[in-house]
């Protein structure tokens, strides 16, 4: 008998032992105390982490390793586990703070178990300094501060860029406009034509880099419809025909029956800037604008007889400003089409797909979702545009707050033939009809007027002074949601600064003489 109780108690021993070298062993600080708190088993890790060695924390209650500004709460947390032990971490949703011996203190995490025996109860605290921890959580937090920061300052700059930067651009293309209708001198017109490059140029360099970032900013929001993908063909395509006579080569676009679902603007853009790139890397031959459709999805090819790409340059050219430029030259442009291309296809949800060889020509395809029965819909949503009339004639209200813009504005519709009443603002605006002894033809204003108040507002109490509902352009550079309110007005279009003043008095002659804003 007493050899067996000799064997016990020399299994308790080894269990003893045994349990000791794996607290030593454990990673992180264990520390167990008693039902009064008092600390009975530290591990090295514990020494280590708190700067005591054992036997000073030995007998002492677990509040010498608290800062003494909480030592009486954590008592009180202590009784509460100890009348409902279970496993479970410390302080759910609490900072929890260790104290050195050195009186530094830092942030840990604990994780408490209770442990029982036939003589007494402990708990027992697994502990983790989270230092690094916390300090990489600050820091996240700090970059996501910073990034939220940068974007409102990236998009306070875009709000003022797509105003402000496009202004002179805008008082510059609309004089290079009254220009080329004034002067006859032929040497002066090269210069004039020479300067109208350099103007498209520059033109086209500031809405890729504004589309650019507005794009990266998020600051472009799709708004998704089903639509006759024809009616956006057939809106471009006269655009597309015009660019493509001028550089020799012959411009096809097919009809197509089906429905899309995608936004219409955007995908417009991807589509001009696709054709864009076709006409401008073709030096002879086609362009072609077709579509095909099946399994619920449309294709809208965009192919040419250009220069091709290489099959190494076919990912990287929808990374800003890559160009692939031919044998024995350069082409205008500056990389950013594609790029743009890219990030609206993903804005949209869109596939973009590319299939080129050198020397032969490239076919560009942007897939989307169709919508089921495109016969249900009728083809009729835009009526043909009348022809252009040769002559222009009639009163045109303009409404714009920048001096040298309006000037500019003046000359180019007074070039062309018509009557200019200016005002700066929706208050002078009304003050202007009391003088006028007809109604306007059309109305030209800026959205943003000099008084606060907008475009609309001037364009609504002009047509009901009138009792009529006068065509209006409301012109602008701004880009934010606020503006879209111009697209809901009937019998008005918004045109985006710098506008095109070929584009812009082709609109004009329409509007004058029919009474409506033509479709496009």
């Amino acid at each position: 008998m007493a050899g067996l109780m000799g064997t016990d108690k020399l299994h308790a021993e080894e269990s003893e032992a045994y349990f000791r070298v794996l607290i030593e062993a454990a990673p992180d600080a264990m520390i167990i105390v008693d039902d009064d708190g008092e600390i009975v088993i530290v591990n090295a890790q514990a020494e280590k982490m708190f700067g005591y060695d054992r036997q000073e924390m030995l007998g002492n209650t677990i509040e010498m390793l608290l800062p003494e500004r909480i030592r009486t709460t954590h008592k009180g947390h202590r009784r509460k586990f100890r009348e409902q032990p279970e496993l479970r971490p410390m302080g759910t949703g609490m900072e929890l703070i260790g104290l050195r011996k050195d009186g530094s203190e830092f942030p840990v995490e604990i994780s408490l178990s209770p442990v029982s025996t036939a003589k007494a109860s402990f708990v027992s605290s697994v502990i983790r300094d989270v230092t690094k921890r916390k300090r990489m959580e600050e820091e996240i937090i700090q970059a996501r501060q910073e990034a939220l920061r940068a974007n409102k300052a990236n998009s306070a700059f875009l709000a003022a860029a797509s105003h402000d930067l496009r202004q002179p651009v805008q008082a510059l293309s609309l004089l290079n406009g009254a220009l080329r209708r004034t002067v006859k001198d032929e040497r002066a017109l090269e210069m004039i034509q020479s300067q109208e490059h350099s103007l498209t140029a520059m033109t086209n360099l500031l809405n890729s880099l504004l589309d650019i970032s507005r794009l990266d900013a998020g600051a472009v929001t799709p708004e998704f419809e089903d639509f006759p993908i024809q009616r956006l063909i057939d809106r471009l395509s006269a655009e597309f025909a015009r660019q493509a006579q001028h550089k020799g080569l012959e411009f096809d676009s097919c009809n197509c029956d089906a429905i899309v679902r995608s936004d219409p603007n955007l995908l417009g853009e991807i589509i001009q800037n696709l054709v864009g790139n076709a006409i401008r890397y073709t030096d002879s031959g086609k362009v072609e604008l077709f579509c095909s459709h099946g399994d619920g999805t449309c294709h809208i090819n965009v192919q040419d007889t250009g220069i091709g790409i290489g099959q190494d340059h076919q990912e990287a050219i929808f990374r800003e400003f890559h160009q692939v430029k031919p044998k024995g030259g350069s082409k205008e442009g500056f990389g950013l089409g594609l790029a743009i291309v890219k990030r609206l296809a993903d804005l949209l949800s869109h596939d973009i797909g590319v299939e080129s060889e050198v020397g032969k020509g490239s076919r560009f395809t942007v897939s989307m979702p169709m919508v089921e029965s495109p016969g249900d819909h009728a083809d009729d949503d835009d009526p043909a545009h009348p022809a252009h009339a040769t002559d222009a004639s009639g009163l045109i209200i303009l409404i714009e707050d920048d001096v040298n813009v309006a000037n500019a504005w003046g000359l180019l519709l007074e070039a062309e033939g018509y009557r200019v009443a200016t005002a700066a603002s929706a208050t002078e605006a009304r003050a202007l009809i009391n003088h006028l002894d007809e109604a306007p033809a059309l109305i030209v204003s800026d959205f943003h007027l000099l008084d606060g108040s907008t475009g609309i507002e001037a364009v609504t109490h002009i047509r009901d002074h009138y009792a009529l509902d006068i065509p209006a352009f409301i012109v602008t550079g701004d880009t934010s949601k606020i503006v879209k309110e111009a697209q809901t007005v009937e019998n008005c279009t918004l045109l985006n600064k710098p506008v095109n003043t070929g584009r812009l008095l082709s609109a004009a002659r329409v509007a004058t003489r029919t009474g409506e804003v033509p479709a496009d």
